[in-house]
């Protein structure tokens, strides 16, 4: 397998990124167990997942996904094969959040015992914090990699000019800066990306771990009307996607899938993959099924007819 360096950090990982945030929420222990081990044995290493995940679900505090897989990591003895990536930004029910160096400080802690481990390789702002100086934010970062509890930086849901002036604040502060962006983008979700922060990516050597690789699902083809939605806890997050647009896409998708005698998910993954700025798609699974659906797509060569003819449809 063809390892990608993760920005300029010397670290190389699969072109593919497990999306944790399922663990806890729609698979249990046990089976999130059974997909980080395949997922490992396959050759592949970044885990990607956050502090929050998975607050949201009734009952649950936060810190449930990063637990499963510290309880992995434990016992699997996988530590060394793995690159930990995780986040720190959203609120985790006591009402603070953001980018101010006490909560980080505090998070890091929390996010450290949980995944049993003495360091993070990839700790990223989950999302920007206008309210708390940029400078503030990546001292605490500098203070942290100082320590050696974080080894690296990323950051999610990032515009492009902010990226650019976190580079800047580092440069000039000779503090650690941002190697990674988590961006919105698949298929679908195209323009943001494309027009706005892949330049920049590309220019800075900024590695990309775009999070809805497969549109929250939509991408695989598995929802086709509104009746659908129902198949999954993230059928709501799909209506968006039901128009003529994303019609054109699955039908492309389809088109595609029939011709290399594959499926609509490793094709979309595929086409993510092969993206100039992209390092390693972030996708879940929930069952070996798809693990191996989205394994293909990992080494699915699509050609350039196949590729323009996607581009087109997604215009």
């Amino acid at each position: 397998m063809k390892m990608r360096e993760l920005g300029t950090t010397g670290i190389e990982v699969a072109p593919w990124a497990f999306g944790g945030n399922v663990f806890g929420w729609t698979i249990d222990e046990s089976a999130s167990f059974k997909l980080l081990d395949a997922f490992v044995d396959a050759g592949f290493n970044l885990i990607d997942t956050a502090n929050t995940y998975s607050r949201w679900v009734p009952g649950h505090q936060g810190g449930e996904s990063e637990a499963i897989i510290g309880k992995w990591l434990q016992q699997s003895g996988k530590r060394d094969k793995v690159v930990i990536a995780t986040k720190v930004g959203h609120e985790m029910g006591d009402g603070s959040k953001g980018l101010a160096k006490a909560y980080i400080l505090k998070q890091v802690e929390d996010s450290l015992k949980r995944l049993q481990t003495d360091h993070i390789d990839l700790y990223q702002s989950h999302k920007d914090d206008v309210d708390t100086p940029m400078e503030e934010t990546l001292e605490a970062y500098a203070h942290l990699v100082k320590q050696g509890k974080v080894r690296f930086i990323g950051a999610s849901n990032f515009t492009a000019s902010r990226m650019e002036e976190s580079l800047l604040i580092s440069r000039k502060k000779k503090i650690p800066a941002y190697q990674c962006l988590q961006p919105l983008y698949n298929l679908y979700d195209r323009a943001d990306f494309e027009n706005n922060l892949s330049p920049l990516c590309l220019e800075e050597n900024i590695a990309v771990i775009p999070f809805y690789s497969l549109a929250a699902g939509f991408l695989t083809g598995k929802y086709r009307s509104e009746a659908d939605l129902g198949k999954s806890p993230r059928g709501g997050g799909i209506k968006k996607y039901l128009n003529d647009r994303g019609f054109r896409i699955l039908k492309a998708l389809d088109k595609a899938a029939k011709e290399l005698h594959s499926t609509p998910a490793q094709v979309a993954l595929a086409w993510l993959i092969a993206q100039p700025a992209v390092t390693a798609p972030i996708a879940s699974a929930t069952s070996l099924e798809q693990f191996n659906d989205l394994l293909a797509g990992t080494q699915l060569e699509l050609g350039m007819a196949v590729e323009q003819m996607l581009d087109q449809a997604s215009l």
